[in-house]
């Protein structure tokens, strides 16, 4: 005889529309959804001032490099930052963040520091943990990010 805790679970609502099961999961959906639209600009603006901070400026060809994407893939979405108030440039010439740029990538790297050292007191190694840093920044809510803060302060 099976018993109901043998079966996979079904929700109770499914099929059903606007119940708060589908609600929910329509709101977790759609913060995914967010979360992938701004993942470049963040990756980006992170790795601009990473450069800057580095080599002392910001070039197309390094972006490539470090992104391990094309060229006019890069010039495609520095365009984007340019128009959206990120950064500033002149073809040929570096690129600089502007205050919003840089405000953003201090936030991003503050999400990435907390992440990594939260991964690292769990007992990951320290290429696993940047690893899995750099696709958790951008999915986690501040409230988690909060928790894993409290967490490393215990």
């Amino acid at each position: 005889m099976e018993s109901n805790n043998d079966k996979p679970s079904t929700p109770t609502n499914a099929g059903s529309t606007g119940s708060p099961g589908t609600q929910a999961q329509a709101k977790g959906f759609q913060a995914v959804r967010k979360a992938h639209q701004s993942e470049i600009v963040e990756d980006y603006v992170e790795l601009i001032s990473d450069l800057i901070e580095q080599c002392g400026e910001a070039r197309p060809v390094d972006i490539a490099s470090h992104m391990g994407v094309t060229q006019p893939t890069v010039v495609k979405n520095l365009a984007r930052l340019q128009r959206d108030g990120f950064i500033t440039r002149e073809k040929y010439r570096s690129i600089f963040l502007t205050k919003t740029g840089a405000d953003l990538a201090n936030i991003c790297r503050h999400r990435h520091r907390i992440i990594v050292a939260f991964l690292l007191h769990l007992g990951l190694d320290a290429e696993t943990a940047e690893h899995d840093a750099e696709g958790l920044e951008h999915h986690v809510s501040n409230k988690t990010l909060a928790a894993f803060e409290a967490a490393l302060e215990k």
